[in-house]
């Protein structure tokens, strides 16, 4: 699926500010986008606004205890709202399924690798891990496919942002841990990853790899001016992938994986929802032309149904989405 051309607005912005968290990806994300904003209007004033949320303050408890993914974008919304800030540039993975009122979803960037990666100073594979080992992972989807596939390894929390994730490591704290390909990549640190995991059983969450800028729906002119920065096969895969964690109300509290890719104009999805333990999923397939928005999200509604009509909603904590 070819990225489609969009031209530059015939207006242009005079200066822009953009809210970020202020770890080093995040950071990387805002300046990249910052960048890119920049080729496209040399004479725009482009700066960040970098801000610490929730979400980077509360690590001693797992995202799913203390209010989900939310709280990584709450504090952004709010520079939004009070006009601090024009945008927030954010993990796509980490935007709450269903955007609150008044906020808009205004781009999808181009997507880094979507993948799982292993990291070990020790070990090369986690096949090669020995019974007992200590494998750190912030995520339930992670966590579940693990525990249905190496039972033997002992799998814990890890939360922090990614440089406190790897000096864990480092420390000897775990044996191994597992963290989106696309932040290591980014940051240059991809001679770290040991193993690529393979999208089965290894499915990201929806969005995993790709960044998503939000705005305010009251201003237009910025989603016009954010136009270029749009990667079309992009936001038809992560649309469908969306889809299906909103119809199941994904949130931390689920794992739930959806993964679209292309093979021409074709877009295949994977999605799975599991019992934490491993020991429960339902798993679904799925394939379609697909050229508009409105025909992703119907594939990824058909992937949803399917999952449903399979009995995905007794993996549920809260059953389906009101």
């Amino acid at each position: 699926m070819s990225q489609t051309h969009i031209s530059t607005p015939l207006s242009t912005p005079r200066r822009l500010i953009i809210a970020s968290r202020e770890s080093r990806l995040a950071m990387w994300q805002a300046e990249h986008v910052r960048d890119c904003l920049k080729k496209c209007y040399p004479d725009c004033d482009v700066q960040i606004l970098g801000m610490t949320t929730r979400g980077d303050q509360i690590l001693d408890r797992a995202l799913s205890k203390v209010g989900g993914k939310g709280l990584f974008v709450k504090e952004l919304e709010a520079a939004l709202e009070d006009g601090r800030a024009d945008l927030a540039v954010h993990s796509l993975k980490d935007v709450p399924m269903v955007m609150p009122e008044g906020f808009d979803l205004s781009c999808v960037m181009a997507r880094e690798d979507a993948r799982d990666a292993f990291v070990s100073n020790d070990y090369d594979s986690l096949e090669n891990l020995p019974i007992g080992a200590v494998v750190g992972t912030s995520s339930l989807r992670r966590e579940s496919v693990l525990r249905a596939h190496f039972p033997h390894l002992e799998i814990v929390p890890l939360r922090g942002n990614l440089d406190t994730r790897m000096a864990k490591l480092d420390r000897g704290q775990y044996q191994a841990i597992i963290l989106a390909a696309a932040g290591l990549k980014r940051l240059g640190l991809e001679v770290r990853i040991k193993a690529l995991l393979p999208f089965d059983p290894y499915t990201p969450a929806a969005g995993q790899g790709a960044l998503g800028i939000e705005t305010l729906c009251k201003h237009p002119d910025i989603k016009q001016w954010l136009a270029p920065l749009n990667d079309l096969s992009t936001l038809l895969a992560v649309s469908a992938e969306r889809m299906v964690s909103r119809q199941l109300g994904g949130s931390c509290e689920v794992p739930l994986a959806a993964y679209a890719s292309w093979d021409q104009d074709q877009m295949h999805i994977r999605s799975f929802v599991a019992s934490v333990d491993g020991s429960a999923i339902c798993l679904a397939n799925a394939q379609s032309l697909v050229t508009t928005v409105a025909d992703a999200e119907a594939l990824g509604l058909a992937v949803a149904q399917d999952l449903i009509a399979q009995g995905a909603v007794s993996l549920l904590p809260h059953g389906l989405p009101k």
